[in-house]
């Protein structure tokens, strides 16, 4: 049975109403303010990704185990993770709502499947906005020393240096649910203008690096040291983990679907585009610092990573200011992840699918906003951040393990739909966006694309998975660490099967009508 509304004939519907009654079709009211326009959709992809923080922070790990060839890693994620993109796009086109994983893998997988992919991105989100936070400490004592407010060791495996980021990181996620709570036009605009000087920024970085290389890009072709047994394939295999580590994330331009005008046309644009914008700005970064790098086996590049190729080429004030950039796209990171860890917890709640849904579920009138989930989620991630205190090797295993978890939410997503692609499914070749314009749709490629994407992501999620002591415990004082990915999602599926809530959903898709 569909749910038919019914509109004035006195006018024609403002785009706005039109996208309000889209959204009644699933069966839900409007009551997130929908304010979003195209570049603050994609800025909540780009941000997510944030290369200018996570490269700034791994380049080491996978410049360490693959040597300069590890930059085709970056190339074969980025395809891998497009095909997933394509994928996304469609079905962003199709269902543009709030808490799009748990939304798409919902209506193709049924509502345990959609449940366990919103458990596992809930929990993947949390840690990585803590992840994120903690980066101020990377980058804010080397702008000004009184940054340092606890001890006088910056390092964060110093105990001094675990406190201060500890600190500094708290004081981020207060800033960033603040944000969050007083509404999506003040994050929007925040959130726009730190995506400007993160583009900004990157393109200042890679133009530094070419106009200060010291060798040309045959730089690629070289392995380096080869890894250990069973040789370098395998220690490229591991450098690759870097490139998985930072393309996540570039769905959330579908997490703000609510919020966006016409998000049935500009949330899969801005899907695609924040991927491959990311790509291409993050491929020119490797590339460059790997020219511009004043050498490749003194083993500092490993051990500092970009610092190490901007201290060699910048003078002071420069580098400074680019720190302070770095800080920037840090903050800004932390504010989209918590924004669309918040939109996915009011989702679930409003289908009644967490504890506490009522409150979790409400929007401030005046705001427009879930203001509980983002309070909820600052204070899970402040309480993360302090494990960090305690031991930072279990806390970057915490890191690396909800890298999987956001893999395995994926799959959730494409798996399902390759059913029901093989089913005949599943889509309207017929549906229209708010303009009249057709959807995007892969046509005839999405078989093929689909089966690529599943055969990435199962891949991946092995790659990640794997029990390697250099990954989970390189400091060889805890082996049980390098079983932590394993052992956490199965610790994770446990509790999420606890967790499952036993009432029905509601809505029920079954029973919605939609332009699908």
């Amino acid at each position: 049975m569909s749910l038919t509304l019914t509109r004035p004939a006195a006018a024609a519907p403002t785009a706005s109403h039109q996208d309000a009654g889209d959204l009644g079709e699933f069966g839900y009211q409007q009551q997130l303010h929908r304010n979003l326009g195209r570049f603050a959709s994609f800025a909540a992809g780009f941000s997510f990704v944030s290369i200018l923080t996570t490269i700034f922070q791994l380049f080491g790990l996978g410049f360490g185990f693959g040597g300069p060839g590890f930059f085709w890693t970056w190339v074969v994620v980025f395809a891998g993770q497009f095909t997933v993109a394509l994928n996304f796009a469609e079905l962003a086109a199709r269902y543009p709502i709030s808490g799009a994983i748990y939304q798409w893998s919902r209506r193709m997988g049924g509502e345990v499947v959609g449940w366990f992919a919103g458990w596992f991105m809930i929990l993947a989100q949390m840690v990585t906005a803590a992840a994120a936070a903690i980066a101020l400490q990377v980058v804010l004592p080397a702008v000004w020393s009184g940054f340092q407010i606890i001890g006088d060791d910056p390092s964060l495996t110093s105990s001094s240096g675990a406190a201060n980021a500890v600190l500094l990181g708290s004081v981020l996620l207060v800033l960033t649910t603040i944000i969050n709570s007083i509404g999506v036009n003040w994050m929007s605009r925040i959130n726009s203008i730190g995506v400007t000087c993160e583009i900004v920024g990157v393109v200042a970085v890679i133009g530094m690096f070419f106009t200060h290389a010291v060798r040309g890009p045959q730089v690629v072709l070289d392995t380096g040291v080869p890894g250990a047994s069973p040789g370098y394939g395998w220690a490229w295999i591991v450098s690759g983990l870097m490139a998985a580590y930072v393309m996540v994330g570039f769905g959330s331009a579908g997490e703000l679907a609510e919020e966006t005008r016409n998000p049935r046309r500009v949330a899969p644009r801005t899907i695609r585009l924040a991927l491959s914008v990311s790509a291409i700005g993050g491929g020119l970064m490797i590339l460059g610092a790997l020219m511009a790098a004043p050498s490749l086996t003194d083993g500092r590049l490993a051990a500092e990573g970009l610092p190490y190729v901007l201290g060699a080429i910048l003078s002071s004030p420069w580098g400074t200011l680019l720190l302070v950039d770095v800080a920037i796209a840090v903050f800004i990171c932390t504010l989209a992840i918590q924004t669309a860890a918040s939109r996915l917890i009011f989702s679930m709640a409003r289908d009644e699918r967490l504890p506490a849904s009522k409150v979790l579920s409400h929007v401030n009138a005046r705001t427009g906003t879930p203001i509980a989930p983002a309070v909820l989620i600052g204070m899970v991630c402040i309480g993360i951040l302090a494990v960090n205190m305690g031991n930072s090797a279990i806390f970057a295993t915490l890191s690396s393990v909800c890298i999987v978890l956001i893999y395995l939410a994926y799959l959730m997503v494409t798996v399902p739909l390759l059913l029901r692609r093989l089913r005949g499914g599943p889509y309207d070749a017929a549906a229209t966006d708010a303009d009249g314009n057709p959807l995007f749709s892969l046509g005839r490629w999405g078989l093929p694309v689909n089966v690529l994407a599943v055969t990435y992501g199962l891949l991946m999620v092995v790659n990640l998975s794997w029990p390697r002591t250099e990954i989970f415990d390189p400091d060889g004082t805890m082996p049980l660490l390098q079983w932590s990915a394993p052992l956490t999602v199965v610790a994770v599926v446990a509790l999420g099967a606890l967790c499952f809530p036993r009432r029905a959903a509601h809505p029920n898709p079954v029973t919605i009508g939609a332009r699908a």
